[in-house]
């Protein structure tokens, strides 16, 4: 075991018991949503998990300890602190460590921890990708590099519908990351169940994908694997709609010259604004939606 890791203890009588277990990152408590909706999100997300027969470990860094499973103190104290907490991917795990200070995982980061902890399904809302713009820009999401090297399998609901869509899959072909829509042949588009582009493959069972996963992770093949989930149908907003404001929300950030790991938790923050708080409801369904599929398929394999 890593001797930063930290474990809670409900997360050390999973592993030590064989019992499935479900990695939750925390940057969306801290980044993602306004208090106290994050909180209340976090731990609903970690309830259904439980209803569906698996362990939730929520991941962050506190105190330079990797914590893989959080109590809820820990969780409000991320909740309330907000975006004074480090946003941490892959290049920040180490100083923080090193200066025993917080970061609420991103999705890269909490693959990083989930890995070195033993688990192999991480559930999220949506993951980063290639930005609008990024033929210039440059601007690539390290969610899909750790896809592409930690062999954890990633259920969301597509890539978040700020991003280029059609390059965030390219990109992922590119990297040799499969693409698995659950009882879907497209990718979703975060907000909407549909973006018009097609998915590797369809399947319709939690076990048919929990039998790919022990395959591909039983092959050695080092790579992850991305599950995309749709939000649900009464959740769904009118794709002509929120494509307008995420292209307005996307305009006020280039003016602004808002770039890198700042760039999501605006728009996101505008998006909300501009549909009155329909985003946000939409955005904590999908989670929901995720997290009860991925103890699912971790309960199946």
């Amino acid at each position: 075991m890593n001797q930063y890791l930290s474990l809670s203890a409900e997360v050390a009588e999973a592993l030590e018991n064989h019992k499935p277990l479900v990695a939750l990152e925390s940057t969306i408590i801290s980044h993602g949503m306004p208090y106290p909706q994050n909180v209340e999100t976090a731990k609903n997300c970690e309830r259904i998990i439980r209803e569906n027969g698996a362990v939730p470990a929520t991941c962050a860094i506190l105190g330079g300890k990797l914590c893989v499973g959080l109590e809820p103190q820990q969780l409000e104290y991320l909740g309330k602190a907000g975006q004074a907490v480090t946003k941490a991917s892959r290049r920040d795990i180490a100083r923080l460590v090193a200066a025993e200070a917080d970061g609420a995982t991103t999705v890269a980061a909490t693959m990083i921890l989930a890995k070195m902890a033993g688990i192999s399904i991480f559930a999220t809302g949506g993951i980063g990708g290639v930005h609008r713009g990024a033929e210039t820009t440059m601007d690539i999401s390290a969610d899909l590099e750790e896809l592409a090297q930690t062999d954890v399998a990633v259920v969301c609901a597509g890539a978040k519908s700020i991003l280029d869509l059609g390059l965030t899959l390219e990109y992922l072909e590119t990297k040799g990351v499969p693409v698995i829509g659950y009882e879907t042949d497209e990718l979703p588009a975060f907000y909407t169940r549909t973006s018009g582009f097609k998915v590797d493959c369809r399947m319709d069972t939690p076990q048919q994908i929990a039998d790919t996963i022990r395959a591909s992770f039983g092959l050695g093949l080092h790579n992850g694997m991305l599950i995309v989930n749709p939000i649900p149908e009464e959740n769904s907003m009118d794709p002509d709609y929120i494509g307008q404001v995420i292209t307005q929300a996307v305009a006020e950030a280039n003016a602004r010259g808002i770039h890198g790991k700042e760039i999501t938790p605006f728009l996101l923050g505008r998006i909300k604004d501009v549909t009155g708080g329909k985003s946000l409801e939409s955005n904590i369904a999908l989670v929901y939606n995720n997290a009860r599929l991925a103890a699912q398929i971790a309960a199946a394999l």
